[in-house]
């Protein structure tokens, strides 16, 4: 018998937006993060930010608890304190991290938007941005805190993960523990046999492009996604397969329709965990984590069997972020170091003729393997995750901005000012 589930609208924000999970280790909060060389300006910090009162300025911006973190001012503190309100497992940085230099003074930076010409500075007091950095190579030119956030607070990925999950998805094709794009996820996931996700090949999931009918509309408490969310986040004993098991239709064959669906994440992830015999955080610390010299910690939320919720929920310091970047735009090397495959990042960040259907209008070119392609003159592409965090990389110039945010869920004016500012950035240091 087929259960129906409802949601109230607060149920669903609840649902959506909090990552309730369960693990046997609670992560403390963020401890002191190792600082860059000390030749440069260093990064700089504000205490207040946009409507920075109605955030939560006089109450020290709260994490507040899982019933009311989403509200305005809570989001601050819970967006960079996500797991002091959730159990997740740790993913360990190695004991040295790699150090990054920096530049010996921050650069002018102006853009031009909406017919106005615009600073940097103009842009930090508009928008919400809770940490916002610049790295070339491997020195960073600007690195900001807003809302008296500071350099070992851990930023929450949202679907940012999801690019996490698809660099590890290459690392383990390179090592043989998944043989091939090609093959059913069910190959490696016996509890999806027969299932339409079981008999989706990989790199249909990877490209969002599975033909199966999965609803992914956040405001929408009947969406797929707020049913898939009150599964795996609301800690029902099936945990993740369970939960993909319910949607089960297939519209057309795989590979020929983009449909962006977080559920294909969660197929991915299952494969993952059960190619390599670990945990998708133990594989993350391994394969990711350590090779790039991270300086803090991460963390990955827990569905209730102690799966990785491989849709979002990664959570780390900024210059982390900006190192994973920085490692991306060198084609998957970082100081010296092979760490993922550089031609599954070409495949990830190019659309092949035959993919047509992958093809997005502005700013994006496209969708790769759980990536996307930032429209332009050149190959640029960008990790992505609700509120406004974005990784945005252009490997011709070693370039890399990094962005936390706690946007109002989707705002696409916002992200046409970023790409705005991001473009004008490249071109200034190309």
């Amino acid at each position: 018998m087929t259960t129906v589930i409802r949601l109230t609208l607060s149920q669903l924000k609840l649902l959506v937006l909090a990552a309730s999970a369960f693990s046997l280790l609670v992560i403390p909060a963020a401890g002191q993060s190792a600082a860059p060389s000390d030749a440069g300006h260093g990064p700089r910090f504000r205490a207040d930010g946009p409507d920075a009162e109605a955030r939560g300025r006089a109450a020290g911006y709260p994490v507040c608890s899982r019933t009311n973190w989403f509200s305005d001012r809570c989001l601050v503190g819970a967006l960079s304190g996500f797991d002091q309100l959730y159990p997740a497992r740790v993913i360990a940085a190695p004991d040295a991290p790699t150090r990054l230099g920096r530049a010996s003074g921050e650069p002018g930076l102006g853009y031009t938007f909406a017919g106005q010409s615009l600073t940097l500075e103009q842009y930090l007091d508009k928008h919400p941005v809770t940490g916002f950095l610049i790295a070339k190579n491997d020195t960073i030119l600007v690195e900001r805190y807003q809302y008296a956030r500071m350099e070992n607070h851990r930023f929450a990925s949202f679907s940012m993960a999801k690019t996490i999950v698809a660099l590890l998805i290459g690392i383990a094709i390179k090592e043989g523990a998944i043989r091939s794009i090609d093959d059913f996820a069910e190959v490696y996931v016996p509890g999806l046999n027969g299932t339409e996700y079981g008999l989706t090949p990989i790199k249909a999931l990877l490209q969002m492009s599975s033909g199966v009918m999965f609803h992914e509309k956040y405001t929408d408490p009947t969406s797929d996604i707020s049913i898939f969310i009150f599964l795996t986040l609301g800690q029902d004993p099936g945990g993740s397969l369970a939960a993909i098991k319910r949607f089960n239709t297939r519209l057309v064959p795989p590979g020929q329709r983009f449909s962006y669906a977080s559920v294909e994440t969660a197929v991915l992830g299952l494969v993952l965990a059960h190619a390599t015999r670990q945990s998708v955080s133990n594989y993350a610390r391994e394969k990711l984590w350590q090779p790039i010299g991270a300086e803090a910690d991460a963390s990955w939320v827990l569905d209730a069997v102690g799966q990785e919720i491989t849709f979002a929920y990664f959570n780390a310091v900024l210059r982390d972020w900006a190192r994973l970047g920085l490692m991306l735009a060198h084609d998957g090397t970082w100081q010296g170091k092979s760490v993922v495959p550089r031609e599954w990042l070409l495949a990830s960040t190019t659309i092949a003729p035959a993919d047509a259907h992958l093809r997005l209008g502005a700013p994006w070119s496209g969708y790769g393997y759980h990536t996307w392609i930032v429209q332009g003159p050149r190959r640029m592409f960008a990790l992505r995750g609700y509120f406004g965090q974005f990784v945005i990389v252009d490997p011709e110039s070693k370039l890399v901005l990094v962005q936390t945010a706690v946007r109002p869920g989707r705002d696409e004016l916002a992200d046409q000012e970023l790409f705005a500012l991001w473009h004008a950035v490249a071109a200034q240091l190309q």
